[in-house]
């Protein structure tokens, strides 16, 4: 996904932001205060996400808001409902033609060899094989319409079909008890998610978009579809995945998105 040119920090006033980050911090709160507190936390938070700005100038700033940002995570964590279903549309309301993002332009989209393509299983699994597409297709497959909600500010609802990962991890002898599920693609993308959003019941190891084969410009050969988290956290392209108790991060999360990223 593309993202907004970085805004500089006398533009925020680096300073306000930090007394305020710091007030947030502090050790000790009223308890009639904490609902103000937790919202305004979330806010602060999401700033650097939302605006795709740098702080880096500030090495104060950026250490405060990447603490507010993990706190963020483990709030989001907390409250994320594993059996809750994200919204699903009918067929009519499917967004065409759906929007191509990603942080190149689709000239530079990965063209992945079928014939060849073998993905990747390490980590905490029982079975490290590596899997042809056509041994994943012939997994039982369902079919998902929901909407697509992008970190840039605009959602776009679409049909994809494929293997429910929670299946698939089941398939693998994938450790449950594991923190994290990574995974790493075909155009140097890598993220990683938590295995309540891994076990899901809407995540998808998705083969297909509306009815056909996953197109270059969505994926192909597959990407990880999952109405329950922004769409920075679905990666495309996937050429690996792992289990694993050692975060793992994000290429946008490295650079300061929240790792949650729950929509």
């Amino acid at each position: 996904m593309k993202i907004p040119k970085p805004v500089a920090l006398s533009a925020l006033d680096g300073p306000a932001i930090l007394k305020e980050a710091r007030k947030l911090l502090a050790p000790r709160i009223q308890q009639p205060a904490r609902r103000a507190f937790l919202q305004r936390t979330l806010t602060l938070g999401g700033l650097a996400m939302l605006t795709g700005c740098s702080l880096s100038d500030d090495d104060s700033v950026e250490q405060a808001l990447t603490a507010i940002s993990r706190f963020n995570d483990r709030v989001q964590a907390g409250i994320f409902d594993p059996h809750q279903l994200a919204p699903t549309y009918p067929e009519s309301m499917i967004t065409r033609p759906f929007p191509f993002n990603a942080y190149y332009g689709i000239e530079h989209v990965p063209q992945v060899d079928e014939a060849s393509f073998r993905l990747e299983v390490t980590g905490l699994v029982a079975d490290r094989r590596a899997w042809r597409l056509q041994e994943l297709r012939g997994m039982a497959q369902v079919d998902q319409v929901t909407r697509h909600i992008c970190v840039e500010g605009w959602s776009a609802i679409g049909k994809w079909g494929g293997v429910r990962f929670s299946d698939f991890l089941e398939r693998v002898g994938a450790d449950r008890r594991a923190k994290y599920v990574g995974f790493k693609c075909a155009d140097d993308y890598y993220t990683s998610i938590d295995m309540a959003t891994a076990l899901h019941p809407q995540t998808l190891l998705a083969l297909t978009y509306d009815g056909r084969t996953l197109p270059a410009e969505y994926g192909f050969p597959m990407k990880l579809r999952m109405p329950t988290k922004l769409g920075y956290k679905n990666p495309k392209h996937i050429q690996a995945i792992f289990v694993t108790n050692t975060y793992p991060g994000g290429y946008w999360e490295d650079q300061g998105y929240n790792w949650f990223g729950g929509s």
